[in-house]
């Protein structure tokens, strides 16, 4: 998928099906334009390593934590980016850290991180393959099947359900749930279940239909949600001028 007018080439890959309950997706953004702007992201609920490559300047691998908020990015003009989308349970079963600290925020890593170098940016395939592979090799402890139902449930729902609805089809405590999820991700269920929400709301914002299809009270919750994670009215998000906000500029039309 490519966007001639600012010069974006955009590619996104699913996992292998082993990763699935791990990774959402593996992807790369070429920016070919000398234009210097900011963008936006606003909150998907995923957890992302990325490589970047900027034009004359020094190679970068970073993380970053689950955004409950508009994050500003810097400009990157002539710039490659590849990069690997987790799922939240990827903070115990291949980080095997919490991610609390970085929420909202980001950490520069080695530029040698599992082996990535500046060098893998030059083919993404490989750079699928390896990553895949790299993955499959860290997740050596197997997952909790209560953990992994949770997920499944949140995401079928589209966040469309309830922190007590969760707790008794998993059979776990709404306590624990909500410990679990500051413990390693510094939010609560809840919350999450806000940020998918808002996240799985984009496609009908990407079409035009600014009226809530999911479990919004009314036109004004919806409303606030949006400015809540995207810091702008429905309205504005869907002109998306100069492409300021990152995901919805990279969503393939519906």
């Amino acid at each position: 998928m490519s966007f001639p007018k600012n010069q974006l080439e955009y590619i996104s890959c699913v996992p292998d099906h082993s990763l699935t309950d791990i990774v959402e997706s593996i992807w790369m953004v070429k920016n070919h334009s000398d234009e210097k702007k900011e963008g936006i992201i606003v909150p998907d609920g995923k957890i992302d390593l990325f490589l970047l490559a900027v034009e004359n300047q020094n190679f970068e691998i970073f993380i970053s934590g689950i955004c409950t908020k508009p994050i500003v990015k810097p400009p990157f003009p002539r710039s490659t980016m590849f990069a690997i989308s987790f799922h939240p349970l990827a903070a115990e079963y291949i980080f095997k850290q919490s991610f609390s600290e970085l929420k909202n925020t980001k950490q520069t890593l080695p530029p040698d991180y599992w082996g990535f170098s500046e060098n893998d940016l030059s083919d993404f395939e490989t750079f699928y393959h390896k990553a895949c592979k790299m993955i499959a090799s860290l997740l050596q402890k197997e997952m909790d099947s209560r953990k992994k139902h949770l997920f499944e449930l949140i995401y079928a729902s589209k966040g469309e359900t309830t922190v007590k609805d969760l707790s008794e089809k998993t059979c776990w405590s709404c306590r624990q749930m909500n410990r679990y999820f500051n413990t390693w991700f510094g939010i609560t269920l809840k919350s999450y279940l806000n940020i998918i929400r808002f996240s799985s709301s984009l496609k009908q914002l990407k079409k035009g239909d600014l009226y809530p299809e999911l479990n919004y009270g009314d036109q004004s919750h919806f409303i606030r949600e949006v400015k809540k994670f995207a810091g702008v009215k429905p309205t504005i998000l869907n002109k998306n001028e100069n492409d300021r906000f990152i995901q919805f500029s990279l969503m393939p039309e519906t």
